[in-house]
């Protein structure tokens, strides 16, 4: 019999390391959605191509939220956003140092921080949704979940801790279907079941993820059937990094400068100025907004919910039309709690 160190087995999931794992990606998908909403109203002209695909996307990324939301309910209580994705400094959770080949010797330069659509903004974007080229196999855990090259690869490792954790999975908790009209062909959006059929559940949850977002692979796959909007979508076919990528060929061609000219707006206008206002009006709102999205998932539904994003989206291109970058947390110098956290 051959001997082998403990290092040569990969480590062993528990509860704690699958909680952390489905609490960040609830927060990880939610992160995108300010991040593309502010550059998609950045757009002048709504009716541009550009602004109609990550429009579709950041409307996929809140289903995405919902989805993963649904999973980690299946397992755990008490959902809390994490203080660390209510900010905009760096992209969280992915490490691209640990991508063969590194993307941001492509998609540079890049940047996590709030504005206008431009080259560095649609970089990060498909930084974001970049597919995993490398992994074959099921990747081992992380402890540290910033030791993950791609959200494929994030995903891959979180559902081999969903299998070995499955005896810990109960169906019908707290389950959302807020989306489930504008996916014909994806009926099941919840976790129904207890053990091995709720874990096929949560799996086809997580494989909507990442199959309409990276496209797995070398990102030129189309989503499959199942998962494509059969509402209002977008070149429904297409996974977010394929929508990215056409923006940003435009962009570098200048096509999207000539036909989609975008808002410029200071971060910081001062005090009482009308961009000022309009980025107050942008945190009071979603501050709720926050609050009423943490009642949601712990299984508080409220009626304004669904009325809320509609309202944010306004608050976003208010703060452009005044000459703001939309801002959608208190500066950290002066915010005290957050809802949820």
């Amino acid at each position: 019999m051959s001997s082998c160190d403990p290092g040569c087995f990969p480590p062993k999931w528990h509860l704690d390391h699958l909680r952390t794992h489905l609490q960040a990606a609830v927060c990880l998908e939610f992160w995108t959605v300010p991040y593309y909403m502010t550059a998609a109203y950045s757009i002048k002209n709504p009716a541009s191509p550009a602004f109609r695909l990550i429009r579709s996307v950041f409307y996929q990324e809140m289903l995405h939220m919902q989805l993963a939301a649904n999973v980690y309910n299946a397992y755990f209580d008490n959902f809390s956003f994490l203080p660390e994705f209510l900010q905009y400094e760096e992209i969280p959770v992915l490490n691209f140092n640990l991508d063969t080949p590194n993307p941001t010797e492509i998609y540079h330069p890049y940047t996590a921080e709030l504005g206008p659509l431009d080259l560095a903004r649609i970089n990060t974007m498909c930084l974001i949704e970049y597919p995993d080229w490398a992994t074959h196999g099921s990747p081992s855990l992380q402890e540290d979940i910033y030791q993950y090259g791609s959200i494929a690869e994030f995903y891959q490792a979180t559902l081999v801790g969903m299998a070995e954790l499955v005896e810990h999975l109960r169906g019908g908790q707290r389950q959302i279907d807020f989306f489930k009209n504008y996916y014909n062909h994806f009926e099941n959006q919840t976790v129904i079941h207890d053990g091995l059929d709720g874990l096929r559940e949560a799996q086809n949850l997580i494989w909507a993820i990442t199959d309409q977002g990276e496209g797995q692979y070398q990102g030129d796959r189309e989503i499959p059937l199942q998962y494509r909007n059969t509402a209002d979508g977008v070149m429904p076919a297409w996974a977010h990094f394929r929508k990215f990528s056409s923006i940003r060929a435009r962009l570098l061609s200048g096509r999207v400068i000539e036909d989609s000219p975008v808002y410029s707006g200071e971060t910081n206008p001062a005090p009482g100025t009308p961009g000022y206002q309009a980025q107050q009006t942008l945190i009071d709102n979603f501050a709720v907004f926050l609050q009423e999205l943490t009642d949601l998932i712990n299984g508080h539904a409220t009626a304004d919910f669904g009325s809320l994003m509609p309202t944010i989206g306004a608050n976003v291109l208010s703060c452009w039309r005044h000459g703001a970058v939309p801002k959608f947390y208190p500066d950290p110098k002066t915010q005290t709690d957050q809802p949820g956290t």
